[in-house]
């Protein structure tokens, strides 16, 4: 029947993975993460080496935790699962909140803070 090959066509899939979630289906529409900002560079260590099967964690939560029980930055984690990264953002803000990851956010550079050594340097360079 021409109707059931075009709904067939029509499915999302990969060759080699199967049916295509989208990202947003993975966030259940979120675009932002219950808490926190997550830069790219920010080390995620798992707080628990395996994760029970808990109410409204998806299969790409239970991966970040068993990716995770070695450090590894916010890119790492979405490049490895192959996911955007702000995806894997939401996904974070939802373990953080279960206190399942832990998140070190980069430290400001130690060193002056004084906008006066910027402005030499242009006055500096325009003296050129």
């Amino acid at each position: 029947m021409a109707g059931e090959d075009d709904t067939e066509d029509e499915r999302w899939v990969d060759e080699h993975a199967g049916p295509v979630v989208r990202p947003y289906a993975v966030t259940r529409g979120r675009a932002r993460p219950v808490t926190g900002s997550f830069d790219l560079i920010s080390l995620v260590t798992a707080t628990r080496t395996t994760v029970a099967e808990e109410g409204g964690l998806g299969p790409e939560h239970v991966a970040i935790v068993a990716l995770t029980q070695r450090i590894q930055s916010v890119a790492e984690v979405a490049a490895r699962l192959d996911l955007p990264v702000g995806t894997v953002r939401v996904l974070l803000g939802d373990l953080v909140a279960r206190d399942l990851v832990r998140v070190q956010e980069p430290r400001e550079p130690s060193g002056v803070k004084d906008e006066s050594i910027y402005e030499a340097v242009i006055n500096g360079l325009r003296a050129l």
